[in-house]
């Protein structure tokens, strides 16, 4: 085997010649790969290498000496130390191709489509402030308590004040919930010894003006709750629902099942598209508001309705996608695993005086196999699964259920890709994939996939 040509703590100038999938950048001294976070595509730096495998090396950024055009300067102050915004140095439009050409390059390599009908990505107007949910950990850091996101892959927490992509009033009812926090001496979560009680700050808020202030425990005393929801709605008026959620799971998952209202209201709402929306702790809904109106758009017309169709809205959420497709379809079914979720959409559903339109509770590659055991006639199938893509349980089962189209809303190129090649080889036609930019400066990237059934394979 060849002996790697570099070793640990070695400092060597190189180029850059690619990104990886996950936005480090890729050099190749002597034909042999070495990753650098923080380096971009056509530069020339200076790197001190940190790890040496068999095929490859991490190296530390240490200086740029030829800087890319397409580099500016990150605003964000914790960049490079908070886990998140990967793409802060890039421009908006390198960061636009950077996404777009993942799709692509995921379903030619995954997928084996030689010539993926990949569409020009759909970006956003203003890249920052778009998110409408905020969820921080609560840990003792030195002597104060402090909130904040994880360094890159650690448990190590970065304190922060501010994140430029949250809602200033929900990063402001965080930064009050915290303030009383510390007022009350309620003790943070020690995550090592499973000890302490406020294990996450989470914020939800809507273009409504409303926000949802959520206080994850770890056992279901909560001393001062009502001092410490009057002492954030005091600060922050907009937060109109003050919860408490309990997680007593030695686990990652941020949100336990039980929840509890502290003050105000269970809910918060949202309106996309003209239909008005019920949100509670638990439901999933988009983070960003602006960007999803316009792939529902896609996914509306990708699903191309007529007024006559039955829909199946598998992972409905709160019921934003059936919701939208009701208004021109004959009936839609939305399948969500959630039950506070499902109870959510149906009241979505009566509050919008939409009538065609049912919710069912359960894991949605059950729903669907049950459908297909029973010769369910379906027009069209959408689906929004989790990073993790397609249970094959509910591949086969869409497979078994024959719909004319299948639209498949995605947040992960590459399981997209080994879930459109299972459709592929069923007797379905990859017609477009649509990339959609949800958030920026992040690597991360929806795409709306159409599979039209071939009509000729029985």
């Amino acid at each position: 085997m060849r002996r790697p040509p570099l070793r640990a703590g070695e400092r060597r100038t190189v180029e850059i010649v690619g990104l990886t999938h996950d936005a480090q950048g890729i050099a190749r001294p002597d034909g042999f790969a070495v990753f650098v976070p923080g380096a971009l595509p056509g530069e020339t730096v200076e790197i001190v290498v940190e790890a040496v495998k068999a095929s490859y090396a991490v190296a530390r950024l240490a200086r740029i000496v030829r800087a890319s055009p397409e580099r500016v300067a990150p605003p964000c102050p914790v960049y490079g130390r908070c886990g998140g915004c990967q793409l802060q140095p890039m421009t908006y439009a390198a960061q636009l191709a950077f996404k777009e050409n993942a799709v692509r390059d995921a379903l030619r390599r995954l997928g084996g489509f030689v010539d993926p009908p990949v569409l020009p990505i759909v970006g956003m107007r203003e890249p920052w402030r778009y998110r409408n949910k905020a969820q921080l950990a609560v840990r003792r850091f030195g002597r104060r308590t402090e909130m904040g996101y994880y360094a890159r892959k650690t448990h190590t927490l970065v304190p922060i004040d501010d994140c430029l992509l949250e809602a200033s009033s929900g990063m402001a009812a965080l930064r009050a919930a915290r303030d009383a926090i510390r007022a009350l001496g309620l003790p943070p979560y020690d995550e090592a010894h499973h000890e302490g009680l406020i294990r996450h700050l989470v914020v939800r808020t809507a273009r409504t003006g409303e926000a949802m202030l959520v206080v994850v425990t770890n056992g279901p005393h909560l001393p001062d709750a009502r001092r410490l929801a009057a002492a954030v709605r005091r600060a922050v008026p907009s937060v109109v629902s003050v919860v408490q959620n309990i997680n007593p799971r030695r686990t990652n998952v941020i949100l336990g099942e039980e929840s509890r209202v502290i003050a105000g209201r269970e809910t918060i709402e949202e309106t996309l598209l003209g239909v008005r929306f019920r949100i509670s702790a638990r439901s999933f809904f988009q983070v960003n508001p602006e960007q999803t109106e316009a792939l529902y758009r896609i996914v509306e017309e990708m699903a191309g309705l007529t007024g006559w169709e039955t829909v199946i809205d598998a992972y409905a959420g709160v019921g934003t996608i059936a919701l939208v497709l009701a208004r021109k379809a004959a009936e839609v079914i939305g399948l969500e695993a959630v039950p506070e979720a499902v109870r959510d959409a149906e009241e979505n559903a009566r509050r919008n005086g939409i009538e065609n339109a049912r919710f069912l509770a359960g894991a949605a590659e059950d729903l669907l196999a049950r459908f297909a055991e029973e010769g369910k006639t379906v027009d069209v199938v959408v689906v929004d699964p989790p990073r993790k893509g397609l249970d094959p349980k509910a591949v086969d089962a869409i497979l078994r259920l024959r719909p004319r189209r299948l639209v498949y809303v995605s947040c992960n190129p590459s399981t997209l890709a080994r879930d459109a090649r299972l459709f592929a080889a069923g007797g379905f036609r990859l017609a477009a994939a649509r990339p959609v930019d949800l958030f920026p400066q992040t690597v991360h990237v929806e795409t709306v996939a159409l599979f039209e059934r071939d009509v000729n394979v029985i």
